[in-house]
């Protein structure tokens, strides 16, 4: 089982080296990067390529490692019993599987998707330590424990919005998703767009990389952005010569909410446009 990107997805020589890696040494592929340079929609090629089920653990600030495990529904079960529910004789009912669960006990070898794990409290990669080692947890209210079939290939998320544990980065193969050169920019967009005007493409790409290099931007502009701007700039019939255009008024270019996505970087590219108009004034 080897990945080598896909028809849909663009994978550098080093990604592929470190998906193809993380699956031999069977430890977690921990991928930070800037948002939408693709840390999620990997998870969902590779489990395309290798024709493995795709499990998907989405984290959100308020979760807990225990819910990947299970939950017990314990309202549910007093409620069924004031009802004389005659399940209630049995807690399995009551026993919700998580998504790690899931992924030990799938038929086939999944891929496991947690993604955005930097959303969750900090203690939340240290709780999972032992499961990720062991491959196994134990549930408490029926005595069972539940182990791994076969370890599910696992891709964490993290947009480095706080650090990981040591503990955990330890057990993980960890790989950064640089940001895309214009090179790599120009086959992603061939791979999403084919047949597109090659002027609208080299246009839109050099002022889209002009964008991210200027100072001060509160978020810079990223991949999936710039796939939606080019499809609206095809949608609406925009000239190549349009986005050539270097005067002040044409300093942001057109439909530019595709790509600035705050007040402040929409008032510093104003800002920007003010002084060159200025300047022009001026000389």
């Amino acid at each position: 089982m080897r990945f080598s990107g896909t028809e849909s997805y663009v994978a550098t020589p080093d990604l592929t080296a470190a998906v193809n890696a993380a699956v031999v040494l069977e430890r977690p592929l921990l991928v930070k990067g800037e948002p939408g340079t693709g840390k999620t929609v990997l998870a969902e090629e590779i489990a395309k390529e290798l024709g493995a089920p795709l499990i998907v653990w989405n984290i959100k600030s308020t979760t807990k490692a225990q819910q990947g495990l299970y939950e017990y529904d314990a309202v549910s079960r007093l409620r069924d019993s004031q009802l004389g529910d005659p399940r209630v004789s049995d807690i399995a009912n009551y026993i919700r599987r998580g998504k790690l669960w899931e992924a030990f006990t799938a038929p086939e070898r999944p891929v496991l998707l947690i993604d955005e794990i930097d959303k969750a409290d900090i203690e939340f990669p240290n709780d999972l330590l032992t499961e990720l080692d062991r491959m196994e947890f134990h549930v408490y209210e029926t005595g069972e424990t539940v182990k791994a079939v076969r370890r599910p290939i696992m891709i964490i998320t993290s947009n480095n919005e706080k650090e990981l544990p040591d503990a955990f980065l330890r057990r993980c193969f960890f790989h950064y998703i640089k940001f895309p050169d214009a090179e790599t920019l120009q086959r992603i967009v061939d791979v999403h767009y084919p047949g597109i005007k090659h002027r609208l493409v080299e246009e839109a790409l050099r002022t889209f990389l002009a964008m991210r290099e200027v100072p001060g931007l509160k978020k810079k502009p990223s991949t999936s952005e710039l796939l939606d701007w080019l499809k609206l700039l095809v949608s609406e019939d925009i000239a190549p010569e349009t986005l050539r255009e270097h005067d002040g008024r044409k300093l942001i270019p057109p439909l530019h909410g595709a790509l600035l996505k705050n007040e402040q970087d929409v008032s510093l590219f104003e800002k920007l446009a003010f002084m060159m108009r200025r300047e022009q004034r001026g000389g």
